[in-house]
């Protein structure tokens, strides 16, 4: 690094340090009585190596998830300045280092972030609601995916050679696509982001990063961390930036033909519209876009694990995951039995402030997706059996709907709430799992597992977990694929980073055409 890139850098952390002390200030001002970190009201993006605070309106108000009290509006990265984010990874082109150096700065990235991790879990859960304690836990991943992507890159994923029946060897090499563009929704952004931006960097794509509107805090310290250990280890500036706005934003990021790989994690409609504009340009696309997944409850279920699976799926990140709970399929006549047990674990779970780290279930991110998840829960009809719990804020009871015609249960709900379906044979319980169009993750509980195991085996979703339901996949190298209207192109640790790439392959054939024997 030469005087004038250090000059240049000490004036942007400089820059950026002064905003942020200011946020930390505002921030303990409104601190309360659990100490929680309050959403900051500022939000900075980084563009070509330079941090700028965002000005932006995005045309929302955020919330306190925990008190419902509005922080102040939401704001995005101005047109100007994404334009300059897109030409910038454009010139860059590609990371042209060997896999091997490629791998060693991620290890340093890495490092950086595992030092943010507690202040990136904290600002997490304020933003979003999802209790600490749930948060904590996934903040394993934020450095961890960095480590992962090194290490698959020391495996020579990216490398292989084929020999030709001639003895002659035949490369293949997966490039990058070029610049690409990571976007992550709001219930558990930084996780995502980290996971997306490292297989990404791995690939050697730069790299543009846009969190969700909602909750944007907890991905720029993470990019903030990423940005300084690439800093360090003297990385092209326009590598990784991060912009912030809502759709709009991401409309002018992956329309524009020099994006050339995107991958999306959010709503369907919101996946739509990323895949139509990818389809213009040809571009690869990579779409998670949720699920409404199943729990079979076999007849040989043990019940108080049938009841802690439910319980589990349907308050996970307070029931906002694109794996949650959709379908109740239990054996008929056991309906209110089962809901009764659920019900009973559900009532048990201690509410309240998402940072106090004794609160297992907290709010809903913002009062406008409680009405939304309201509106759907009352629209599927039947009748509403609800967790005996309160809480402050934007808090939604868990809640259980008996009876409701299955046609009016096909759609994910993304909230605390689920349909249960009785059934009289296998065969229907596995017709009422597949009856929506979406295929992410199903759930299976008996006590016989080969039976159980056999069930699962005709679920038609990406993952089907038995006698489970962790929000981490069944193994950390098996892919996390999808069907139907829950996207495509896999993600896993191995297949994001391929994600990213395409093949070259180049050998000598000393053949000709056939029709031209002179």
């Amino acid at each position: 690094m030469n005087e004038r890139d250090q000059v240049n850098e000490r004036d942007q952390v400089n820059e950026r340090d002064q905003v942020n002390e200011q946020d930390e200030a505002n921030e303990q001002d409104e601190a309360n009585e659990h100490g929680r970190v309050n959403e900051r009201r500022q939000v900075n993006d980084l563009v070509n190596g330079g941090w700028a605070a965002c000005a932006t309106p995005v045309g929302i108000d955020l919330e306190d998830p925990a008190t419902g009290t509005v922080t102040g509006p939401a704001l995005g990265s101005s047109a100007e300045r994404v334009s300059s984010a897109i030409a910038a990874a454009d010139e860059l082109g590609s990371w042209n280092i060997p896999a091997g150096a490629r791998a060693d700065i991620l290890d340093s990235v890495a490092a950086s972030v595992a030092e943010a991790v507690p202040e990136i879990v904290a600002l997490e859960t304020a933003a979003t609601g999802v209790p600490i304690r749930q948060t904590t836990p996934l903040g394993m991943i934020l450095a961890g995916a960095f480590t992962l992507a090194a290490a698959q890159l020391r495996t020579g994923l990216l490398t292989s050679r084929a020999t030709r029946e001639d003895g002659r060897e035949v490369l293949v090499e997966r490039l990058p696509w070029g610049p690409a563009a990571c976007l992550v929704p709001w219930n558990a952004p930084a996780p995502m982001a980290a996971h997306k931006v490292a297989n990404a960097l791995a690939a050697g794509c730069p790299t543009i990063l846009k969190p969700s509107e909602y909750a944007p805090y907890g991905t720029e310290r993470l990019a903030v961390a990423i940005d300084t250990a690439l800093r360090a280890a003297g990385a092209p500036p326009a590598l990784f930036q991060l912009l912030h706005g809502g759709a709009a934003v991401g409309a002018h990021l992956v329309g524009d033909a020099r994006i050339r790989a995107v991958s999306f994690t959010g709503g369907l409609a919101g996946g739509r519209a990323v895949a139509s504009a990818c389809a213009y340009d040809i571009k690869p696309v990579q779409l998670e876009l949720g699920g409404n997944n199943p729990l079979i409850v076999l007849p040989d279920a043990d019940e108080a694990v049938a009841a802690r699976a439910a319980a589990d799926l349907l308050t996970t990140l307070n029931g906002q995951w694109c794996r949650a709970l959709g379908r109740l399929i239990v054996p008929a006549g056991r309906e209110r039995a089962i809901v009764g047990a659920i019900l009973d674990r559900l009532a048990a779970l201690r509410t309240g402030d998402p940072a106090d780290p004794a609160t297992d279930y907290g709010p809903l991110i913002h009062s406008g997706h409680r009405a939304t998840v309201e509106k759907a829960r009352d629209e599927l009809g039947g009748e509403l059996h609800s967790a005996a719990l309160t809480g402050p804020g934007n808090f939604l009871a868990p809640a259980l709907v008996t009876g409701a015609d299955p046609a009016r249960t096909t759609d994910e709900i993304f909230g605390p709430v689920a349909a249960v379906h009785g059934y009289r044979s296998v065969d229907e319980a596995v017709a009422l799992a597949n009856g929506t169009r979406y295929g992410l993750e199903g759930y299976v509980v008996g006590t016989d597992e080969r039976a159980a195991l056999a069930v699962a085996g005709r679920v038609r979703a990406g993952e089907v977990k038995v006698n489970g339901s962790s929000v981490m996949s069944l193994h950390l190298f098996t892919p996390r694929p999808a069907w139907g209207l829950s996207g495509y192109s896999e993600e896993g640790t191995a297949e994001t980073l391929l994600f990213f790439t395409n093949p070259r392959v180049i050998g000598v054939e000393n053949g000709f055409a056939l029709h031209n024997p002179s």
